[in-house]
């Protein structure tokens, strides 16, 4: 059976080195940059026309709009607009990642946790940036939740402070974490079937039943790869809705 850790291996295609460091351009940002150009080209072709009856592209493309439009707006409020293109772009790069990464012999980018992550903390210093700057240090009001008596101050203050330091964590590791035991069942599944295709008439038929759970499989993971895009962009809107409401 073929390991299936190997699909999660960041391979070179491009050699570069700078003063020591690694700057190759890899599979997985082979995969940004076609996940880029096809996301950009899709927006590009729904917005050209403008029609009043919307062709296929544009009611897919206005669709995608108003989708993350109404995430924002009911979950920060009016004001949350603001955000739209930064909560935008995140949920299209999540959800280009999630997606072609289905296609074989292509490569999931979003099932590195290093990738993940740098999303997650684009958020989370949008978050305490435009929270001091809205709130200034009254921000910092936002780990004591107000009506709290003062003695559960000092037990509730802790606990609001790590649960928003490690936002940046949880947020990164659910989609990484999603992504990766997914492929993984996928490819044990086609291994399963491979193998048997090798044990005669007896092996074939045995085969058909992992290949079936691997349709099963594959269609839950179409199904992951959109949810897990939405979640992203839900709960960084739900943070981001600290720097308009510290107490909501």
């Amino acid at each position: 059976m073929a390991d299936p850790i190997k699909q999660f291996v960041i391979k070179p295609i491009i050699p570069i080195e700078f003063s020591g460091f690694d700057l190759s351009f890899t599979n997985s940002s082979l995969w940004m940059v076609i996940g880029g150009v096809v996301a950009i080209t899709m927006l590009m072709l729904g917005s050209r026309r403008k029609a009043m009856v919307p062709g296929r592209m544009q009611a897919f493309s206005e669709m995608l709009y108003e989708f993350v439009a109404n995430i924002i707006r009911e979950n920060t409020g009016a004001d949350g607009r603001q955000y739209f293109p930064l909560i935008f772009t995140i949920f299209i790069i999540v959800l280009m990642g999630n997606v072609l990464g289905l296609i074989p012999y292509s490569f999931t980018y979003t099932s590195h946790l290093i990738v993940t992550l740098v999303l997650a903390m684009m958020v989370f210093f949008t978050v305490t940036i435009f929270g001091l700057v809205n709130h200034g240090f009254k921000f910092f009001t936002l780990f004591a939740p107000p009506g709290v008596p003062m003695v559960l101050q000092i037990l509730i203050i802790p606990i609001e402070l790590l649960s928003f330091l490690i936002r940046p964590l949880t947020l990164s590791v659910r989609l990484f974490a999603n992504m990766v035991a997914g492929h993984l069942m996928l490819k044990v599944f086609a291994g399963f079937s491979t193998m048997m295709l090798g044990l005669g008439i007896g092996g074939v038929i045995a085969g058909l039943l992992p290949m079936a759970f691997n349709v099963a499989i594959y269609a839950l993971e179409l199904l992951v790869a959109c949810l897990q895009a939405y979640i992203f962009a839900i709960l960084s809107s739900i943070y981001l809705k600290d720097t308009l409401d510290l107490h909501h």
